[in-house]
């Protein structure tokens, strides 16, 4: 199969940035790191301040702080500020200071003197778990279990976000061959899944851990149809131990509230621009 827009390309002798390039996103993709302007960020009531937006990565850890509420841990009282990266949000000095890869999600920690940033949303999992003594076992084996796939998820998401989903969904242009090279690999990874699933309730075994909140919100709303709308072509049904988990992931309340916090698109009443108190998700 090919396709029409295919062609050769010889790389230069010395790569140059051109601004026009890069579809969608080409207006916040840049070469270099540093903020762009100065602004500060707004700094609520609550000891844990997120700077976020609801992409898969933002979800993960408003499901996180949404569970630890849903637990009983008042502690974990948080205000989810939305950073709006078509806008240029994560490129202020503020966000820079917090996340110097410019990226959401990111967490400020203002109960620690002085406050404690945490960026990567894997690190902010952790950090959470760990701080509160939560959705991370204790047991050292089940404990490496969970890290095992948390560090899976953190290693195997960007080919599904950059690789699948960036061709297939985004760029400007269709090209066969990144399609076919990352479809088969998302797949793959979608099968290490499923076997996995086979013969576990949740991802490290039989318990709900940080493990299950990095994973669902890619590869649950892969399958689901949530992002991409590739489920046909991927043929999303066949994983069907995948798709048992994300649906009984998808009916926790906290869940549910967790992934429409810094939600700006999709239907109105599954949307949250802002959450600074638990009373938010009645508007």
């Amino acid at each position: 199969m090919s396709s029409s827009t295919d062609k050769s390309y010889t790389p230069p002798k010395v790569w140059q940035w051109d601004k026009e390039s890069g579809g969608n996103f080409a207006s916040i993709n840049r070469p270099i790191a540093g903020a762009t302007h100065e602004k500060e960020l707004p700094v609520g009531k609550h000891p844990l301040q997120l700077y976020s937006l609801a992409t898969p990565n933002g979800v993960k850890v408003t499901v996180m702080l949404e569970e630890l509420l849903e637990a009983g841990i008042g502690d974990a009282e948080y205000d989810a500020h939305l950073v709006e990266i078509l806008e240029g949000d994560q490129f202020s000095s503020g966000f820079v200071s917090v996340n110097p890869n410019s990226k959401i999600p990111a967490l400020l920690d203002v109960s620690t003197t002085p406050p404690t940033r945490v960026f990567e949303s894997g690190s902010i999992l952790l950090y959470l778990a760990e701080k509160f003594h939560a959705f991370l076992p204790q047991d050292p084996a089940k404990r490496t279990e969970t890290l095992n796939w948390l560090f899976w998820q953190m290693a195997s998401a960007p080919i599904l976000g950059g690789g699948f989903g960036h061709f297939y969904a985004y760029a400007p242009e269709k090209y066969e061959y990144p399609i076919n090279r990352y479809t088969m690999e998302i797949k793959r990874q979608l099968d290490v899944l499923d076997r996995q699933l086979a013969e576990h309730e949740y991802i490290a075994g039989d318990q709900y851990t940080i493990a299950d909140m990095a994973i669902w919100p890619w590869y649950g709303a892969l399958v689901t149809n949530q992002v991409y709308e590739a489920a046909e072509f991927i043929e999303a049904h066949t994983y069907k131990n995948v798709l048992r988990w994300a649906e009984q992931i998808a009916k926790r309340p906290a869940v549910q509230r967790g992934r429409i916090v810094n939600k700006t698109w999709g239907e109105p009443d599954k949307q949250l621009r802002e959450r600074h108190d638990a009373s938010d998700f009645n508007q």
